[in-house]
């Protein structure tokens, strides 16, 4: 009973957009010339603006219809170059690690002592005072008032 319903309503909905669109073009080209020979009652402006709301609602619906069908070839087969580009990102990501860092001739690796040292040199550079966080370098002394995010 749900399935011949919702099958009917895609019918009528779904189904024949493209012509629905065709015939309110046409209608609303008929107005439009009518309205340039003679002028509209307002019955027929309200209906010329109800032509142009379900003309711009069925374009959506026909232009969100199109491009999910244009999308699901590219779903079903996924694209020819992804597996080449989530190389290159992963080769950038293993180049780009920092993983160990030279403090005054002492090695230091890890994550967070090699945040702390590169915070700890951003302390010595941009304020004599800093109040270190993971996500503001927050200057408090007298000479340097303002808020810098980390890059």
């Amino acid at each position: 009973m749900i399935k011949m319903a919702l099958t009917e309503w895609h019918l009528s909905h779904t189904h024949n957009l493209p012509r629905r669109i065709d015939s309110l073009k046409k209608s609303i080209s008929l107005l439009e010339f009518k309205g340039e020979v003679e002028e509209l009652t307002e019955e027929e402006v309200d209906g010329l603006h109800g032509l142009y709301a379900d003309l711009y609602s069925l374009s959506r619906v026909n232009a969100s219809i199109s491009w999910k069908q244009a999308r699901m070839p590219l779903l079903c087969e996924g694209d020819a170059n992804s597996k080449y580009f989530h190389a290159i990102m992963s080769g950038r990501r293993r180049r780009n690690v920092i993983s160990s860092i030279l403090v005054d001739g002492d090695r230091v690796e890890g994550v967070f002592d090699v945040w702390e040292a590169v915070f700890k040199h951003l302390n010595i550079i941009l304020c004599p005072m800093v109040f270190i966080d993971w996500e503001w370098i927050i200057c408090i002394s007298a000479s340097c008032h303002m808020r810098r995010a980390l890059p």
